[in-house]
């Protein structure tokens, strides 16, 4: 080490030295301070012994009568005497513990502690205070501490208190406080306006929709206190008829009885519905409670409802059609006017009555029976009845009946839809006799067609037979002209017979029974063209594939010859063109039958299809062809039309049923 360090370190030692000297002398002045506050302190507990010991028979009597907890400390907080509630209390074993009273205080009331003791040696005495502790046995508790100082001699020497537990109290007070604040929350939140007042009628609480409805500019908070009378008067010229409901009010007030449903009708068109309830407590009246609602829509609704239910019932008291409602055992509960004309009986002699057992006649009173049973297992359907009115006569019904139902889906009964049907049944009945009659008349004219073909017949084929013989006979004989005329004849007389079979034909369509069959219609058209004579300067194409259909196989060939046969005929061009197609609609085939010929007017397209009507008079068309076409479609359930254009072509189209 060297000169100068060793030089250091001596320094420091010396500052040493001398701080421990300087320590030692203010320990002494300290220690001798002390000594003196301690003597001082012996003094004045023995002091305080001796004026509780002089006072403690005074206190005796004090602590006996006490049933709080009472508690003398010294000024430092030590427990200097108590009584049997304050071991209690704070969880001692006896009333002679050597403890301080501040160490039970809960740290976080420490500092409040410290102010509220100041205060008590400052003013003497403290009043209402409360704190946390926790007490010897670790219970929480909150005490509420009434205290003052004990003085000897104008020195103040301890402090005395009582303490009582209020922590159940201050429990019962936050749920207090807790529920009022919800309460309070929910009233001025509610949908309906709440107005509470006291019995000076001056507001205690009111809330958010009450101001709406009023339409008061404040809020809630600032109306308490505020005078109801005066508020009457300021809201009354809101209202539909003002001073109505200003004594209104009045009137209830006076009565002071409950109130519901009060209805009132404001300038603006809303609907309040008011109640009014009494406070009675202990028999005194305290006040009452104001509850107003909108009822604006379900008023508005509820009178649409009985203006709806009104016209309908106009409609179903008045409209041509029976209506009926009855019980589980059939018992009538309800009839329409429409009801009372058909059966002739008042509503009194129906209601309470069984209706299977007044009107169905004997014949059909099991189908009522039946149908009763059905209706309970919630069966729907509609029937034929035939009754018998009051006055005896037998009508017909057509019943519509349906099981009725209540709120939860139980039948609580049926109600029926009755409808007068004699006379359409009359003339179902007429209908069939004509249409006896109609088919007995076409069978023998049928039969008289065919009678009279034969009989026509038979003299054309006569004719047409000695023509021939006396062609044969005079062939020498006959000029040229005298030939012609003879070959006039027999084509005229070849025309008749044609015509007598077309006729025949014509009228046989439809009449014949035989069963319609599946038929592939592009089998039928192929076989057709293979066996039809057709131009080897026509050509007859199929576009695409023909359906299968189900009708009568004979009447459809006929159907597409005749149409086919119709354009090859018609047909002037060099090279004829006829296309045959098809297209799927719904429930129907489209088909079409396409040429170039030489077309047709359009003033014509209604006239050909009539019976005799041909547009050329040529030897070999009768002018029946295409009215028996039509009869064919029509036999299917379709219609035929045509689109044409002279010189340039004709198109017919026409449907068949699927």
């Amino acid at each position: 080490m060297n000169p100068n360090e060793i030089d250091i370190l001596k320094r420091a030692l010396e500052r040493e030295k001398a701080a421990r000297k300087q320590a030692e002398k203010i320990l002494e002045a300290k220690s001798a301070e002390l000594y003196s506050a301690n003597q001082k302190l012996l003094k004045y507990n023995k002091n305080l012994e001796i004026l509780l010991t002089n006072t403690d028979s005074q206190l005796q009597g004090v602590f006996e009568n006490i049933v709080d907890a009472y508690v003398i400390i010294d000024l430092l907080g030590n427990i200097m005497k108590m009584n049997d509630a304050a071991v209690a209390l704070l969880g001692f074993k006896s009333t002679k513990e050597d403890f301080n009273l501040i160490n039970l205080v809960h740290p976080s009331e420490a500092e409040r502690v410290q102010v509220a003791f100041k205060k008590l040696l400052e003013k003497g005495a403290i009043t209402d205070f409360q704190v946390n502790i926790i007490t010897k046995t670790k219970e929480s508790k909150i005490v509420h501490i009434n205290a003052s100082i004990i003085y000897d001699q104008g020195k103040p020497v301890a402090a005395q208190g009582i303490v009582r537990d209020i922590t159940q109290k201050k429990a019962n007070e936050e749920q207090l406080i807790e529920s009022e604040s919800r309460l309070s929350t929910l009233i001025l939140n509610l949908e309906s306006g709440v107005l509470l007042e006291d019995e000076n009628r001056k507001i205690v609480l009111t809330n958010k929709k009450f101001c709406e409805f009023m339409q008061i500019p404040s809020t809630p908070e600032a109306l308490k206190g505020f005078d109801c009378s005066d508020a009457a008067e300021q809201s009354k010229f809101l209202f539909k008829n003002p001073e109505n409901f200003v004594d209104r009010i009045n009137q209830i007030l006076l009565r002071k009885k409950a109130v519901l449903g009060d209805e009132l009708i404001m300038k603006n068109g809303m609907i309040l519905e008011r109640d009014f309830i009494p406070i009675i407590h202990k028999y005194q009246y305290k006040g009452h409670l104001w509850k107003y609602r909108d009822v604006t829509l379900r008023r508005t609704y509820r009178k649409s409802l009985e203006a709806e239910k009104h016209k309908y019932y106009n409609i179903i008291s008045n409209m041509n059609l029976g209506l009926v409602e009855v019980d589980t055992d059939d018992k009538i509960l309800m009839v329409n006017q429409s009801f009372i004309n058909m059966t002739g009986y008042s509503e009194k002699e129906l209601v309470g009555i069984k209706g299977k057992d007044l009107l169905p006649i004997k014949e059909d009173q099991s189908i009522m029976d039946e149908k009763v049973i059905e209706r309970k297992t919630g069966k729907t359907e509609s029937y034929e009845l035939r009754i018998k009115n009051k006055q005896g006569k037998v009508k017909y019904w057509l019943v519509s009946g349906a099981p009725n139902y209540d709120l939860n889906g139980n039948i609580i009964g049926s109600i029926g839809v009755n409808f007068d049907i004699t006379e359409i049944k009359s003339l179902e009945l007429q209908k069939e006799s004509l249409l006896k009659k109609l088919e007995k008349s076409n069978n023998e004219l049928h039969e008289y067609a065919h009678v009279v073909s034969h009989d026509l017949k038979s003299p054309l084929r006569s004719i047409n037979a000695l023509l021939s013989w006396l062609k044969e006979d005079n062939k020498e004989k006959l000029d040229a002209a005298s030939l012609q005329n003879f070959d006039h004849i027999e084509a005229t007389v070849e025309k008749m017979e044609q015509l007598i079979t077309d006729v025949l034909e014509y009228s046989s369509i439809g009449s014949e029974e035989t069963e319609k069959v599946d038929i592939n219609l592009n089998v039928l058209v192929t076989d057709l063209l293979n066996i039809l004579f057709i131009p080897k300067h026509v050509n007859v194409s199929i576009e695409n594939k023909l359906p299968i259909i189900n009708g009568h196989k004979t009447k459809l060939q006929q159907l597409f010859q005749n149409l086919i046969s119709n354009a090859i005929k018609f047909i002037d061009k060099d090279k004829g063109v006829i296309k045959i197609n098809v297209e799927d609609l719904n429930t129907h085939y489209k088909f079409s039958v396409k040429d170039n010929g030489m077309g047709i007017e359009e003033k014509f397209h209604d006239k050909i299809f009539k019976i005799f009507h041909a547009l050329n008079k040529s030897k070999d068309s009768t002018g029946i062809g295409l009215s028996i076409v039509k009869k064919i479609v029509e036999l299917h359930d379709g219609e035929i039309w045509l689109e044409s254009e002279p010189k340039i072509g004709t198109t017919f189209y026409f449907t068949l049923k699927k």
